[in-house]
């Protein structure tokens, strides 16, 4: 495997926290692969350190001469004044740079040199560069090509960057949180680029199912260092349970010597000997390693909810409009004790506003929310909670609770809590200025969580928490002993905490659907699947209806006509090649060696190709039932 990006004892610290120890990881051709750590531990540093947008203090980081890199920002930034079509003719590629030539070639009126730009545009296939730079922002739900990027929502400007980095078709494509601010339909679709292109990838996303259909290796950044698995994300969790096991016949191990060594200490007044003293500074080491691991570990919550009574909350007519765009339309629901919902559906139809006037942050135009009196809401919302970063960790959750607790007498302290929750005892002494984005995220769930409330309102709480804390989330959700509603795009966390979804189809249209995420997903394909048969049945009626009636023979079935032969021969031979085309068109899908515009092309293609064989073998059905 040829060798693309070499990182060789990287070391990296913000003042006295060392994020990075001796790191070392590689990426090779063909690689794809996924980052996981905590957070706070430097994914986004080691990204940003591997592009060249941040420094570092010790270390080697080696690049395959010429190497083309592209890097998806978690936070991206465009200049003032550029438009969403301009914003990706910022990338530096092959083709934008045919282009760029062919542009001032023509302003040249240099015949020799329009000629060599013309070539250049053919090698690189420049000509439908702006045509493929569309496609992709058409799939990515950007419309407007010429609106200014200063008006686009943070969600908006992640996408138009993602589209950026994608055109640039790199060798090398780092990506940080690429699915944040993605639908469904966008992930779904991104999967499948990505899986069928030849480039290299290494990138952070908490997107479970998204890293098990796309990555080809693991790497887990812990404990300042990085461990490396092959596989996908599903091998990962084996292969790093079978190394946590080893750990913990390691700890066992220690343990047990610390207490034989301890008691030897106790016994000693003084080391006097050269080997007393290398026993001394042995124990030492050894009790410095217990205290890291008894700081690192695993979360595990059993918060016994508030009581809440039968009567939860009952929404009545409730209907919402911003101006033509109808949100909710008489929507009547009933919400049961113990009930777990998930909130899904496209961006913009709704989700966050019907949360919202649950809350009473937003008024209703009609209809009412009778809510139960034992009901205690803890609401975790996407504008997150403003800390005042000169507090430190510790006391922005004391100053909601001392403890919480845990049922049968038993309680935690906050410090107990926020160590459940992945903040180091030497974390949770840190001022707030000092936490990364996604530690803030989990700080502002701790202050949530730590009111203890019977009915859980979580609006994406998914987004920027790493993969450690959105297990412990799991964990708890499951166990937890009130109700629920949370709103996600994440698949894989839906389907741990929700029994059930509300599915805003928006225009108003709300769906009730009895299962988890992945059971509505089948449903819907099996639906759509069926309308699209259903829809070939009646344009076949309807060309029935239009096709001149035959006469009926006087002497029972009735014989094809010349006209019928003719098509049935036409068939014959049309049929075979197009299960032709499209055995081909399956191997250039799979063989990863297309552009992004050739990708798209015959993904479209392909689909038309199947949908004439099913009319085609139809039609032939019926004629071959006709008497020749």
């Amino acid at each position: 495997m040829v060798s693309y990006l070499q990182v060789e004892g990287l070391v990296k610290s913000f003042g006295d926290r060392v994020l990075f120890e001796n790191l070392s990881l590689g990426v090779g051709e063909g690689q794809r692969i996924g980052l996981i750590a905590k957070n706070g531990t430097g994914k986004t540093t080691l990204l940003n350190i591997i592009a060249g947008r941040e420094d570092y203090e010790a270390g080697r980081i080696t690049f395959r001469r010429d190497l083309k890199v592209a890097y998806l920002e978690q936070n991206p930034a465009f200049p003032e004044g550029t438009t969403v079509l301009d914003a990706c003719f910022l990338a530096d590629s092959p083709a934008l740079r045919a282009v760029a030539a062919y542009e001032q070639a023509v302003a040249s009126a240099d015949e020799d040199v329009l000629h060599r730009a013309m070539a250049e545009m053919d090698a690189q296939d420049a000509w439908n560069y702006e045509s493929r730079v569309k496609q992709i922002l058409t799939q990515l739900k950007i419309k407007d090509f010429d609106q200014p990027t200063g008006q686009l929502s943070g969600g908006q400007v992640k996408r138009v960057a993602l589209a950026n980095a994608l055109i640039a078709e790199p060798d090398l494509l780092i990506l940080d949180e690429p699915t944040n601010h993605l639908d469904l339909e966008m992930t779904e679709w991104l999967e499948e680029y990505l899986a069928h292109t030849r480039l290299s990838l290494l990138m952070v996303t908490h997107d479970r199912y998204f890293l098990d259909r796309v990555c080809s290796d693991i790497v887990e950044i812990d404990d300042r260092q990085a461990y490396v698995y092959h596989g996908n994300y599903s091998l990962y969790l084996e292969k790093r349970q079978q190394r946590l096991d080893a750990a913990d016949a390691q700890r066992e191990r220690d343990n047990n010597l610390y207490r034989t060594e301890l008691e030897w200490i106790r016994r000693q007044p003084q080391a006097r000997g050269t080997k007393a003293r290398s026993r001394v500074e042995s124990f030492g080491e050894l009790e410095e390693r217990l205290r890291k691991r008894r700081e690192s570990g695993d979360v595990r919550l059993d918060v016994k909810a508030a009581y809440i009574g039968k009567k939860i909350f009952e929404v009545r007519g409730l209907s919402k409009r911003f101006g033509d765009k109808v949100i909710l339309d008489g929507f009547d629901y009933r919400f049961a004790r113990y009930e777990k919902m998930g909130i899904v559906g496209d961006n913009g139809t709704g989700k966050s506003t019907f949360i919202k006037m649950l809350m009473g942050l937003v008024q209703p135009d009609a209809g009412t929310i009778d809510i139960g009196e034992t009901v205690r809401f803890g609401y975790y919302s996407q504008d997150g909670l403003s800390f005042d970063d000169g507090a430190k960790v510790i006391d922005v959750v004391t100053e909601i609770a001392e403890h919480i607790e845990l049922g049968e007498g038993r309680r935690l302290s906050a410090s107990q809590f926020l160590q459940y929750f992945l903040f180091t005892a030497q974390t949770q002494y840190d001022y707030v200025e000092k936490l990364s984005g996604g530690e803030r995220r989990r700080l502002y769930l701790c202050t949530v969580l730590m009111r203890n409330p019977n009915f859980l309102v979580l609006d994406e709480p998914t987004n920027d928490l790493d993969i450690m804390t959105l297990q412990v989330l799991e964990e708890f959700l499951q166990g937890y002993g009130g109700c629920l509603i949370v709103i996600s795009h994440d698949r894989y966390f839906m389907d741990k905490v929700a029994d059930h979804l509300l599915v805003f189809q928006g225009g108003g249209q709300i769906k009730d659907f009895p299962g988890n995420y992945s059971d509505y997903l089948e449903w819907k394909r099996l639906k759509e699947s069926e309308e699209r048969a259903a829809g070939s049945r009646e344009n076949k009626k309807i060309q029935e209806k239009q096709m001149p009636k035959q006469s009926s023979a006087p002497s029972g079935k009735r014989k094809r006509t010349y006209q019928e032969n003719r098509e049935m021969e036409r068939l014959e031979q049309e049929i075979p090649q197009l299960e032709q085309e499209k055995a081909e068109l399956e191997r250039l899908l799979g063989s990863g060696s297309l552009s992004v515009g050739e990708l798209t092309a015959k993904s479209v293609r392909i689909g038309e190709v199947i949908a004439l064989i099913d009319e085609k073998s139809m039609r032939w059905l019926e004629l071959s039932e006709i008497a020749g």
